[in-house]
């Protein structure tokens, strides 16, 4: 696709400006900080990132410039950890880098999602299945595949436009599997859970087969040399970055023990720990023990798992600590592991359609917070915030106070 020679030039003004914030003083401190942060167990201050991408709706389209399509999906990569760094002023790195990550494919048992919008956010997913027993026929092997010459391309052009000026990084986000949302997106909640009491052998096969695809599909790309080492600040789902000193940085080509796997099982937050267990947590541990380390958890509930099953995987170092989580057991559980206390506050705290920010309300859940998880490795990730009523000035607020809460 054609870039105007006019969109262009805003790129290579705005690559220009990352340069110049990734090498300023603040940025190589902030980057100290982090390195600081990955290589503790504890006893380091708390990090904190605010996640746009929900909410960017509301702030971008005012300061973009580019015109073309694909001009304007460049630009806002670009924008994005800007934004943080110079209007939140939360914990965000800029890179000095323009990121070109792998493109890849994985398509759970042959089956494309099928997505209904039925609102601004809301959607439903058409299932493919119901019953197992019926059903469990149309269940294909997984493809999966990786496009080597797509990439190139992509670092080429990038390279071509101003890569002068702000050069181009192959780099590896953390592996990702989620194997129960991949269910849940061919079947529904409801019938999964009715398969894991009335199908039991039907869903196991399930899982097992699911888990070996994905193997296959992780040492597919192993085998190929496309993983390189991310123990930086690569992306770590939840949030979060990837920095620790217990993985190397930049080995290319790596293998999965170099590597960060990203799991939730958001889906399952309905069962007994017991089902969990059963069930589920086999097929996650199996996933779990060919990587590196391991950062569990999004919205569900960590604290009914964490002592017969989470708790028992030996390389695990992050996990979720969300709004429906038991913060005071978990601080607990947590102290003096080294295993972070990744909390996400509530939503709705920021998340309003209105300028102004309940300055109390904030101070008290980071304060809750912060006691919660004394002794621990704490970091913060504010995310599924989708209206802040078109203030930075009132994300940048919620960060001020947040460090004030967690400080006191």
């Amino acid at each position: 696709m054609a870039i105007s020679q006019k969109d262009r030039q805003i790129l290579r003004e705005l690559a220009a400006r990352q340069m110049e914030l990734a090498h300023s003083p603040r940025n190589q401190k902030l980057f100290q900080d982090w390195i600081e942060y990955g290589n503790s167990k504890g006893g380091c201050r708390p990090m904190i990132r605010i996640e746009i991408n929900t909410f960017e709706h509301q702030l971008l389209p005012a300061i973009q410039r580019c015109e073309g399509a694909q001009a304007r999906e460049i630009e806002a990569n670009m924008l994005r950890p800007i934004i943080n760094f110079t209007q939140f002023e939360d914990d965000t790195l800029v890179p000095d880098y323009y990121p070109i990550r792998m493109h890849t494919s994985f398509v759970p048992f042959g089956l494309p999602v099928r997505r209904q919008e039925t609102g601004s956010l809301g959607h439903h997913f058409i299932p493919y299945l119901s019953e197992l027993e019926e059903d469990d026929h149309l269940l294909g092997d997984s493809v999966f595949s990786v496009d080597v010459e797509g990439t190139d391309r992509e670092e080429a052009q990038m390279q071509e436009l101003f890569g002068d000026i702000l050069p181009t990084k192959r780099i590896t986000d953390c592996a990702g599997c989620c194997l129960t949302q991949d269910i849940v997106h061919i079947m529904n909640m409801d019938d999964m859970y009715v398969a894991m009491m009335d199908e039991e052998d039907r869903f196991h096969a399930m899982m097992r087969r699911l888990t070996d695809d994905y193997i296959k599909f992780y040492r597919m790309l192993e085998a190929g040399g496309h993983l390189k080492s991310h123990a930086r600040m690569q992306h770590l789902g939840q949030g979060s970055y990837c920095f620790t000193n217990e993985l190397k940085e930049g080995i290319e080509p790596a293998k999965l023990s170099d590597l960060w796997l990203f799991m939730d099982s958001q889906e399952t937050a309905g069962i007994s720990p017991e089902m969990y267990a059963e069930l589920v947590f086999p097929y996650y541990q199996e996933m779990m023990s060919h990587f590196g380390l391991v950062s569990y958890g999004c919205c569900e509930a960590s604290h009914p798992i964490w002592d017969n099953c989470l708790s028992k995987v030996p390389n695990m170092r992050k996990v979720s600590i969300s709004p429906w989580c038991d913060e005071e057991m978990m601080g607990e559980r947590l102290q003096g592991t080294g295993v972070t206390f990744l909390r996400k506050p509530p939503a709705t705290i920021l998340g309003m359609d209105t300028p102004a920010l309940d300055e109390e309300a904030t101070l008290a859940c980071f304060r809750k917070t912060a006691k919660a998880a004394k002794g621990c490795k704490l970091e913060i990730a504010q995310r599924d915030v989708y209206m802040i009523g078109h203030s930075a000035a009132k994300v940048k607020r919620f960060v001020e106070l947040a460090r004030i809460g967690l400080e006191e």
